[in-house]
């Protein structure tokens, strides 16, 4: 028996692959995430699934799918999930990021995101903008694996949550450029300092 009292130690941890390629001929592909809770109740968790283009992000499924010819959330087997995208198109290269909430719980830990998917769908030319691609999203998922967990908690108290998210990941953009300016000049001011 748990006191009125008692700690809620629920906590909950999210994985997900880092990148997924999808071939050209591809019509249909499922991102996978998995979970694992402990200390959470017996009742099924909400799924959410969250993406980031190159200037804007956007809810797919918060629960419920925004459109559901396109996206279809999967529960499988254990405490695996995935999210089914339809009628593939380059247009859908981004980040997914997978959400796990424990609404009936008061613990920060009960509500947490993964650091997200690179999905890539090949043209049927191979070009270097693939690999650019790559790249840039390698490390915009760096930058905002770091704050997704914040961002959905953000989501999940604020109504306006899109207005908010979109927001936030527009400041760390900005403080990312601002890092990538400064950081010439920190390398010579250290060059400096160990010549003197």
């Amino acid at each position: 028996l748990f006191s009125t009292g008692a700690a809620d130690t629920c906590q909950v941890t999210v994985i997900q692959p880092r990148f997924q390629e999808a071939d050209y001929s591809m019509h249909t592909v499922f991102l996978t995430c998995a979970f694992s809770a402990s200390g959470c109740s017996s009742s099924p968790p909400q799924v959410l699934w969250f993406r980031f283009l190159t200037n804007k992000h956007e809810d797919l499924c918060t629960p419920g799918c925004t459109d559901h010819h396109k996206y279809k959330v999967h529960l499988l087997s254990g405490n695996n999930i995935s999210l089914q995208i339809n009628d593939l198109t380059v247009d859908d290269n981004a980040i997914y990021i997978c959400g796990i909430a424990f609404s009936d719980s008061s613990s920060p830990r009960s509500k947490q995101a993964g650091d997200g998917t690179v999905l890539t769908k090949t043209e049927k030319r191979h070009s270097n903008g693939k690999l650019i691609f790559m790249i840039i999203a390698s490390s915009v998922l760096f930058l905002y694996s770091t704050t997704v967990f914040t961002l959905f908690v953000v989501y999940k108290k604020i109504s306006s949550g899109r207005k908010i998210f979109q927001a936030i990941a527009q400041e760390l953009q900005k403080q990312r450029y601002a890092e990538n300016c400064r950081q010439p000049d920190d390398l010579e001011d250290d060059t400096v300092y160990q010549n003197r």
